[in-house]
């Protein structure tokens, strides 16, 4: 069996590793002409973090990260209003939660590859299908024909819109800025990710190496995302504890990275004939349950598990059963929570933030469960 991925983000990356070791040839096409550090950390979960241990990652991203024993919700003074414990989940599936540069984590994984071929400036632009195969063209000109295709090329996807054109993309109207700085963190804060929830507005920060910040802001827009300016964040956030307003004023510029948060309107299908879709490109989902790669993540291990056990059509059709109830509850819940989070009125907003403070944090932890804990294949 020989397979083609499109796209050699986390979730293509992973996905290359886990059918690697199961003895299945793969390729994977990058649009890009280098593949850069992009500037930006990542949270893998407990969830994200097993898979890893299953592939033989684990001890190497714990090396090159920093764990994360607690989440948090707090006001914008980091006072708190809501708080999971992580210590359980890493006992109980003996896996941390670990913060790590996306760019750090990106060449871990290129670095596990022994078979694959990363082939760069490789922008799909079209696939024909025929009775038995496909015939892909790249911007570049070359033209190759592929037998299995994997769609893991984001929210964006060029896949997606060949074989099922009808799925559309949901704006969320908030604008996002992610940086990463040096920055001494007081102590308290060191293993814990903390998001402050302000009036329209929120800022989360966690430590990813030692000295190391990586933090995301985010805004409600009306109309445009051109409403907010990276030049007045100070400004927007002057209102909230100094340590935020110092993490901000220590970032250059040049490390923000500015986007408007999507996700991808819930499909029930994500895979056709010989092509199936993995990661974003199934179920983007928006960041506020830092779930997106990790449901990737776990895209793939599932995935080569069903290709390793499974003819094709039903191995697709196995990893479509399997995964897309809980990539949908993480889709919903992401979603509203990011709604909630930026909820103007301020009497809502007071009985949102009373509601939190009430809610055992037994329930946060049943809530985390589901999404800790893998499908069984």
């Amino acid at each position: 069996m020989n397979i083609d991925i499109i796209g050699a983000g986390i979730g293509g990356l992973t996905t290359a590793i886990a059918l690697e070791q199961k003895g299945i040839k793969t390729r994977i096409f990058e649009q890009t002409e280098v593949l850069k550090p992009v500037g930006a950390g990542i949270i893998l979960a407990n969830n994200a973090m097993q898979v890893y241990a299953k592939l033989g990652l684990q001890k190497v991203i714990e090396k090159n990260g920093n764990p994360i024993s607690s989440m948090n919700i707090t006001k914008a003074n980091l006072k708190p209003l809501s708080k999971i414990d992580l210590t359980r989940f890493e006992q109980k599936y003996n896996a941390k939660n670990i913060a790590i540069h996306r760019g750090t984590l990106q060449q871990i994984l290129i670095d596990k590859l022994r078979s694959t071929s990363i082939k760069l400036d490789h922008k799909l632009t079209s696939i024909q299908q025929n009775a038995n195969d496909c015939y892909l063209k790249f911007e570049n000109g070359e033209q190759i024909n592929s037998s299995i295709i994997l769609g893991a090329d984001g929210l964006n996807s060029i896949v997606r819109q060949h074989i099922f054109p009808s799925n559309s993309i949901r704006n969320a109207n908030q604008i996002c800025w992610r940086g990463i700085t040096d920055y001494d963190l007081p102590v308290k804060y060191r293993n814990e990710l903390n998001e402050a929830w302000g009036k329209s507005e929120r800022f989360g920060f966690v430590q990813i190496a030692k000295n190391k910040v990586y933090w995301y802001a985010l805004k409600s827009f009306k109309k445009d995302k051109n409403e907010f300016s990276i030049n007045n964040l100070e400004q927007y956030f002057s209102e909230y504890n100094s340590v935020i307003k110092d993490i901000i004023k220590s970032t250059q510029k040049e490390q923000i990275y500015t986007a408007e948060i999507s996700d991808l309107k819930l499909t029930n299908s994500w895979y056709k004939n010989n092509i199936c879709l993995i990661g974003d490109s199934a179920h983007a989902t928006t960041p506020n349950m830092g779930q997106g790669a990790c449901q990737a993540i776990e895209d793939a291990f599932v995935l080569s598990e069903c290709l390793d056990k499974y003819e094709v059509d039903q191995a697709f059709m196995e990893y479509q059963k399997l995964r897309l109830p809980k990539a949908h509850q993480v889709v919903k819940a992401s979603w509203l929570i990011g709604k909630m989070a930026h909820w103007k009125n301020p009497i809502i907003r007071s009985l949102r933030n009373h509601v939190l403070k009430l809610t055992p944090e037994s329930i946060s932890a049943k809530q985390s469960e589901r999404i800790f804990e893998l499908d069984r294949i």
